[in-house]
């Protein structure tokens, strides 16, 4: 489906589909910032979820919410253990707003209530602005549907509208909906010429057909239905680009049966039916492709980087920052008490502890008892991008990288983020800017830019690096961006000597990993560079070719692969 009111029939649908049986499908996940599309679909989804019970959950919920714990105020005024019910515990569907937010432990408790609960489905909004900042992989392959409403237009998102008694009459239709091998089959295919791996993909498209045919009252699965689940489950979840309808006709058809075997009449038109809407539904992937998909590619290799991802590094302080689960501690040093939770582990002793010592007027609290606050912040990214000023790279080139950098700039103030700029040329680097947030600065510094001379690379990898350590200094966490060709032919000396100059570059590389900076290495030839890939394995950083991209896709390709 193409154009704004087509997509919203979509998510009209959607809704439909996973209102029949949220549990089957499991969930929803939704990518938009608050505004009135987003309250629109909320207002939707409860009315098609009126007969469902709904939870509102946070991202950082204490385990004490989700599991149930104990009853502080009823232990403490009846003297006896009285627990409380926990979130995880109960029937319905859970909302989770800024689920972008979500931590590693957080999103194992959820998806392992998920597998193991069969009447609990989640609604995931997903607040993320940028590339990198998406609900953890973990909750996502749990939920089949996945819409996108961040560029959703109001004009274009009317009510959604259902008719409750159709929504009751499908929903007992649905077991008795059957589905063929034939269609089965050719959603796996699809999934895998998207790049879709995970084996819950095809099963929840299937689930998503099965209520779309419900919905229209089919007893079997059509076209519509299995192009609606390649649009909802498989096409958001796409990591490559499927190959073209020639590609997938190159197979030569199976020989036909015998003549001698008396075959039904519904097994001639087999190999048709079975052809035809494969391909159909690979014209249709390609059209839903998400539109960052590449971002998403480079974010994907970043991820498998043995020197991590260029978010801000992590530190537990006692101040301020995102609020944590209390520990046991000893106050003094700056401690600070959580007194609730000191509470809390001293209530089931009251009893044992009166008796002991005789006063029943009192709380006892023991030093074993004492929880004190913690908070985890994270220091500011700090991206030094590192340029080719050389004459081998086309003046195009330093046109793109700076428009990238004064994307990305722009953008900082809501993370944080500082952008530093290193050319190398001729015989050597430049810092031409230092880490700074100012979009002024920025650009004058840009539009000084030189170009042409050798190519001292090694120069430039060693000029980044000692920035990186005046960041690391300032408490800030760097992260190195290289666009080059990689045809180094200046070494550190500034002698025109290639294979001193390639063995340079491929030491200060070594360098960088050993000193743990995340990078990620751009090629900006006309065509993959030979060697530029093993100078990124050296690195310990991804390597992304990107001959034809402009200052928007360097930019994305940049913040997803070195996204926080």
């Amino acid at each position: 489906m193409s154009g704004p009111l087509a997509r919203w029939h979509s998510v009209n649908l959607a809704v439909a589909c996973f209102a029949l049986d949220p549990a089957a499908v499991g969930g929803i996940s939704v990518r938009g910032r608050v505004g009135p599309v987003r309250e629109r679909f909320e207002a939707g989804l409860r009315v098609a979820l009126a007969d469902s019970p709904i939870h509102r959950i946070a991202p950082s919920m204490a385990d004490e919410a989700l599991y149930g714990g104990l009853d502080l105020a009823a232990t403490l005024e009846t003297g006896t253990l009285r627990q409380t019910q926990g979130i995880l515990d109960r029937e319905g569907v859970l909302f989770l707003p800024m689920a972008e937010r979500v931590e590693a432990g957080m999103a194992a408790r959820l998806a392992a209530a998920l597998d193991t609960r069969a009447d609990l489905a989640l609604v995931a909004f997903d607040e993320g602005a940028e590339p990198g900042e998406r609900l953890p992989d973990t909750l996502s392959d749990r939920l089949a549907i996945h819409l996108d409403l961040s560029d959703h237009p109001l004009s274009d998102a009317p009510a959604l509208e259902f008719e409750m008694a159709a929504l009751v009459a499908a929903r007992a239709a649905l077991p008795s909906v059957s589905v063929s091998d034939a269609a089965l089959e050719e959603l796996v295919v699809v999934a895998a010429q998207l790049g879709v791996h995970s084996l819950r993909a095809p099963l929840q498209a299937l689930a998503i057909a099965r209520a779309s045919a419900a919905l229209s009252g089919a007893s079997e699965l059509e076209e519509q239905d299995l192009l609606l689940a390649v649009e909802l489950v498989l096409a958001p979840r796409a990591t490559q680009i499927p190959e073209q309808a020639e590609d997938v006709q190159d197979p030569p058809p199976p020989p036909p049966p015998p003549q001698d075997e008396s075959a039904d009449d519904s097994d001639q038109p087999d190999p048709v039916q079975e052809d035809v809407p494969t391909e159909i539904l690979l014209e249709a992937a390609r059209a839903m492709l998400p539109p960052d998909l590449l971002a998403r590619m480079a974010a994907a290799k970043a991820n498998k980087s043995p020197a991590g991802n260029g978010s801000g590094a992590k530190r537990t302080g006692n101040r301020r920052g995102r609020p944590l689960p209390p520990r046991p501690g000893r106050l003094g040093g700056g401690a600070r008490l959580d007194l609730v939770a000191t509470l809390r582990t001293a209530a089931p002793w009251q009893t044992i502890r009166r008796n002991l010592t005789g006063d029943h007027t009192r709380i006892h609290v023991r030093p074993s008892d004492l929880r004190i606050r913690r908070y985890q912040e994270a220091s500011d990214r700090a991206i030094i991008f590192v340029v080719d000023a050389s004459g081998s790279s086309a003046m195009a080139r330093l046109a793109e990288a700076k428009g990238a950098v004064e994307l990305l700039l722009a953008e900082a103030y809501a993370r944080r983020d500082h952008v530093a700029l290193v050319a190398f040329r001729g015989d050597g680097s430049e810092v031409l800017l230092p880490p700074t947030r100012s979009l002024v600065q920025t650009k004058r510094r840009l539009s000084s830019l030189p170009g042409g001379g050798g190519t001292p690379l090694a120069a430039g990898l060693k000029a980044a690096m000692e920035l990186a350590g005046l960041v690391r200094g300032k408490g800030m966490t760097p992260s190195i961006a290289l666009l080059t060709d990689g045809r180094a032919n200046v070494d550190l000396s500034g002698a025109a000597n290639r294979a001193q100059a390639s063995e340079d570059a491929t030491q200060m590389a070594r360098v960088l990993r050993a000193e743990g900076v995340p990078g990620l290495v751009i090629d900006t030839g006309l065509r993959p560079t030979r060697g530029l890939d093993g100078l990124a394995r050296e690195m310990g950083a991804p390597y992304l070719p990107l001959p034809r991209a402009d200052g928007q896709s360097l930019s994305r390709a940049v913040d997803a692969a070195l996204a926080p």
